[in-house]
């Protein structure tokens, strides 16, 4: 691992940025590690930025939680450094997930879809957006969507469980659905999805893969947060019966059998709260990181102050050769030595170079971290 900083200057450099909140502070970008090759550089600041996607013409759509808002990133002379941000929409409720398909902007909030058609050409005129769906639930309990537009031509929207742990008796809470977008239903897919705020299709098999968060108040170390691969549609990953590497629930998993439920492809660490996630697909990167695994994680909270936090970095999940996945850190540097994060990575977007964009809604900027040898 080396310091960012080797790169540049054997000083550190600081970049300061505005905060929503009108504070200024100082990005630390010597404390990001990463492996040697591998250089970051910040490619835009956007307001609180959390899942993003990218049009056929190269423009970035970007949700956001706490800002409630959506912006578009313009790189219009291609040197990986935005020249514009705009804002496309603001006022939804934690329009957390968008997803770019066939020329239309989707945006998950709480409760609601909502399409922007022809986006590319209307994203700087505050486009009014087409509500097509009402029919998800409004809790907010893990209520936030990430989205995204399957091989299949469905829409991929996870509803998560409306507590920490309990036993919803309406079967959307928890699950992944599948929306039609030609007639605008949907039904859960899959099961047992305590939270998933992150999804990608396997570039061979096409099969999905998505993270999920484990639940709290079980204890520093337990239960693991979740990698999953879906073979079947109906499968249920376990929750609230059974979390991460069939570890029992205390409250729900008296009288239930392990077998019954999908374990995880990976268990990764307790409490990092994984978020985005892509198979990587370029030719940038070395040949060993090809159709693996990269994971931001957001990071801990609900951990005791002398177990210290866990996440805030970019994992990676990668193929051992023998059908098993090795858990590794790719990038960290977030979490500091007192215990303190200066920066929560949010999602992974791969752009056509082979370069990747995090997303970071803590420092409210987007990296790219790219290789040279």
């Amino acid at each position: 691992m080396k310091k960012f900083a080797e790169y540049l200057t054997a000083s550190c450099w600081l970049v300061s940025l505005c905060l929503f909140t009108g504070k200024t502070f100082a990005l630390p970008l010597d404390t990001l590690n990463l492996p040697e090759g591998f250089t970051v550089s910040i490619f835009a600041e956007v307001e609180n930025p959390r899942q993003m996607t990218r049009s056929d013409t190269g423009i970035i759509y970007v949700g956001s939680r706490s800002a409630n808002k959506v912006h578009a990133v313009i790189d219009r002379d291609g040197d990986f450094t935005a020249d514009e941000v705009v804002l496309v929409d603001k006022g939804m409720e934690w329009p957390t997930g968008v997803t770019w398909h066939q020329g239309t902007l989707y945006v998950g909030s709480i409760g609601t879809l909502l399409a922007y058609p022809d986006i590319d050409r209307q994203f700087r005129s505050s486009p009014e957006p087409q509500v097509i769906s009402e029919a998800y639930p409004d809790k907010k309990h893990h209520g936030w969507k990430y989205l995204k537009a399957g091989p299949d031509g469905y829409l991929y929207v996870p509803v998560g469980a409306p507590c920490n742990i309990c036993l919803s008796e309406e079967p959307v809470f928890a699950s992944i659905t599948r929306f039609n977008l030609a007639d605008k239903t949907f039904e859960p897919w899959v099961h047992g999805v305590r939270n998933t705020v992150g999804f990608d299709w396997h570039p061979q098999t096409g099969r999905l893969w998505f993270t999920d968060n484990g639940r709290d108040m079980m204890g520093d170390d337990i239960p693991p947060c979740e990698l999953n691969e879906v073979t079947a549609a109906g499968e249920h990953f376990g929750y609230p019966f059974f979390h991460g590497n069939s570890l029992p629930d205390p409250e729900f998993g008296a009288g239930k059998t392990a077998a019954d439920y999908k374990e995880p492809a990976l268990a990764l660490g307790p409490h990092v709260a994984p978020l985005g996630m892509t198979f990587y697909r370029g030719n940038q990167f070395p040949a060993e990181y090809r159709q693996q695994v990269f994971i931001a994680e957001h990071g801990s909270w609900n951990r005791s102050p002398d177990a210290g936090h866990t996440g805030y970095r970019v994992t990676l999940a990668r193929d051992d050769g023998r059908g098993k996945l090795r858990y590794e850190v790719f990038m960290d540097g977030w979490l500091q030595a007192d215990n303190t994060a200066w920066g929560r990575p949010a999602d992974v977007l791969e752009l056509p170079d082979g370069s990747l964009l995090i997303s970071d809604d803590r420092a409210n900027v987007i990296y790219r971290v790219s290789y040279k040898k």
